[in-house]
């Protein structure tokens, strides 16, 4: 590992994340251009759009957020915790909720640009579970009553919020980083266990009691049984990437884009990398999540103290899991969520609190031992 001054900045993170991001302006553009020009008479409009309300104001965040002590953050984890529910509650109120399709997960601002409270809340109660879990030792983590009740009571409060959106695939990446945060702080593996074993009930719950869940979880089993219906989308994605072979039709030549392929610019765009990059660009993908992965794992383990390690543990959880979330959705080893790929997807909301967290973990990497 290469020698750095304290006091300065993790260039070697800041360098990987600037790469996804250039590389994903990149793909947005020749994935997102048809839908563009079909709906908004201007190629360019995602790709605008993503420049203008996320990696403008995102760049912004990112500067602020690395020169904030990261301390401050567990000064207010309490209100944080607060600002994280009432986001959550916006989207149910009228006159803020804005949805899309069968979700209600967004909040439209002053009728210009909408945001998702969800993205949002998965900055803000990482402080605040970091906070609550470092003021505590291991063994008041690992009581029953002092660690795991209160941890499960806050944790299922917010899920049950995004469940009722629904947003279930955001869900999992905020249960999953706080499970990892939570098993890193000392928990016991029988309660981290209990807690996944809990959660794959409810889940499969969910997709009993509801029609959509159920349909989206049989097509994950048999995607060709509805191909024109309900196994559309993955069966699209599948063919999108099968078709791109090794080394893909190459850039702006997709097929799958026009028209064929559902979210091109969101949760499908990692098809369209396959489609038209091919299996080598797609794994170079992969191998990017992994490198950050790895620069945000020796931060970790040179973190200052509990609240910052905790902090950086759950910013490499959310990212990672939300990368295998939607990658794995794409080629049908697990049901299609809806989840951006984290810095490549169009989305605003998410790119903005993306580069804000890795802010956060910046100013930490100042104070790394």
């Amino acid at each position: 590992m290469e020698a750095r001054e304290r006091g300065t900045i993790d260039y070697g993170l800041l360098g990987i994340v600037s790469v996804m991001i250039v590389f994903g302006l990149i793909v947005l553009l020749s994935a997102s251009s048809p839908n563009a020009y079909k709906q908004f008479g201007d190629s360019y409009y995602f790709l605008k759009h993503q420049i203008i309300f996320g990696l403008i104001p995102g760049i912004a965040g990112l500067i602020v957020f690395s020169r904030i002590p990261y301390t401050v953050w567990k000064k207010y984890a309490w209100n944080l915790l607060l600002v994280s529910i009432g986001l959550l509650l916006l989207v149910f109120i009228p006159g803020f909720s804005a949805g899309f399709g069968t979700s209600h997960s967004w909040i439209s601002v002053f009728g210009l640009f909408s945001v998702q409270p969800s993205e949002i809340a998965k900055l803000t109660f990482l402080f605040y579970l970091a906070g609550w879990l470092s003021s505590r030792d291991e063994r008041g983590v690992r009581d029953m009553n002092t660690g795991f009740i209160p941890f499960l009571s806050v944790l299922g409060i917010i899920a049950l919020l995004m469940i009722l959106q629904p947003d279930t695939g955001s869900m999992t990446i905020l249960a999953a980083m706080s499970l990892i945060v939570y098993f890193v702080a000392g928990a016991p593996i029988s309660y981290v266990a209990g807690l996944i074993a809990a959660g794959a009930a409810g889940i499969l719950l969910l997709v009993k009691i509801s029609p959509y869940r159920a349909e989206r979880f049989t097509t994950f089993l048999h995607p060709e049984l509805d191909p024109q219906g309900i196994g559309y989308h993955i069966n699209q994605a599948l063919l999108a990437l099968g078709s791109g072979g090794f080394f893909g039709f190459g850039y702006g030549h997709s097929r799958q884009k026009f028209q064929y392929l559902p979210e091109v610019a969101g949760d499908s765009i990692f098809a369209v990398i396959g489609e038209e990059m091919g299996f080598l660009v797609a794994v170079f993908v992969i191998g990017m999540f992994l490198v950050l992965l790895w620069r945000l794992i020796e931060i970790a383990k040179r973190s200052p103290d509990k609240f910052s390690k905790f902090i950086v543990i759950g910013v490499a959880a959310w990212i990672v899991v939300q990368a295998f979330e939607n990658i794995a959705s794409m080629v049908a080893l697990m049901p299609i969520t809806g989840v951006p790929l984290p810095f490549i997807s169009y989305g605003g909301t998410s790119l903005v609190i993306l580069m804000c967290a890795i802010g956060v973990v910046l100013n930490i990497s100042k104070n790394t031992k």
